[in-house]
Parts: structure tokens; C-alpha cells; sequence
């Protein structure tokens, strides 16, 4: 199948968080953007139900490569998510962990993390 729409979730490597915490964080990110979506471009965030919710993890290894990934999405007026965490496990309250971009069309997910490693 062909979709027209994904989600990226993109996790920072530098934080050494245990798996748990990464599938946590994901999670947050995934619920966090899509309503992100869902409240500013509700047909995208429909259409990429319909299609099976088509999501990317991603990898980077820095906050700093996060935080330009959120400017690039905010430039292109993408829905997304930044995730600090709560602080109650293995960070420190108001770590960034992860960002959800979309869900939004492929092609404008692609042109901003379409160069990232899979996480």
C-alpha cells in the first residue's frame, strides 16, 4: 500500500534512556502530535486513520539536532509535539525526549526528516 500520510517520531540517542522509557516517550510524542494534527489540520489527521496510521521512528543524537527539527516543522506549519518528561524515572524534570511530527502528508514529513537514521 501507498500512504499519503505518516507520523515521525524521533527519539535523541544522547540521553541513554532504557527501552521502556523510550517506548513511553514515543508514546507521548505519538498521542501528543496526532492531537497537535487532529486540532490544526483535522483532514490529514483523519486521512492518516483511514490509511492505518503509518508512523516512522527516527534517531537523533543531540537536543540541539531536535530542536532544528522542530523549527523545520514549525516553518512548514506541520503539527508536532515536543516531549519533556515529567522527571519521575530516569531524567531530570523538563528533559526534552522526543519530538511527533505530523500526522501530515509524506512528501513534507520526508523533506524534513527524510535524511534520519531509523531509530
Amino acid at each position: 500500500m501507498d500512504f499519503q500520510f505518516k507520523q515521525a517520531i524521533i527519539v535523541r540517542q544522547d540521553l541513554k534512556m532504557s527501552k521502556g522509557k523510550v517506548a513511553a516517550q514515543a508514546g507521548h510524542a505519538a498521542v501528543s502530535s496526532y492531537v497537535s494534527a487532529k486540532r490544526r489540520k483535522p483532514d490529514w489527521a483523519d486521512y492518516w486513520l483511514q490509511e492505518g496510521q503509518k508512523k516512522v521512528a527516527l534517531k537523533v543524537g543531540s537536543l540541539d539536532d531536535l530542536l532544528n527539527l522542530k523549527k523545520d516543522a514549525d516553518l512548514d506549519s506541520l503539527p508536532n509535539a515536543l516531549i519533556e518528561d515529567a522527571g519521575l524515572t530516569e531524567l531530570e524534570p523538563g528533559t526534552v525526549t522526543c519530538l511527533g511530527i505530523g500526522p501530515a502528508p509524506s512528501a513534507y514529513i520526508d523533506r524534513i526528516a527524510g535524511r534520519l537514521k531509523l531509530l
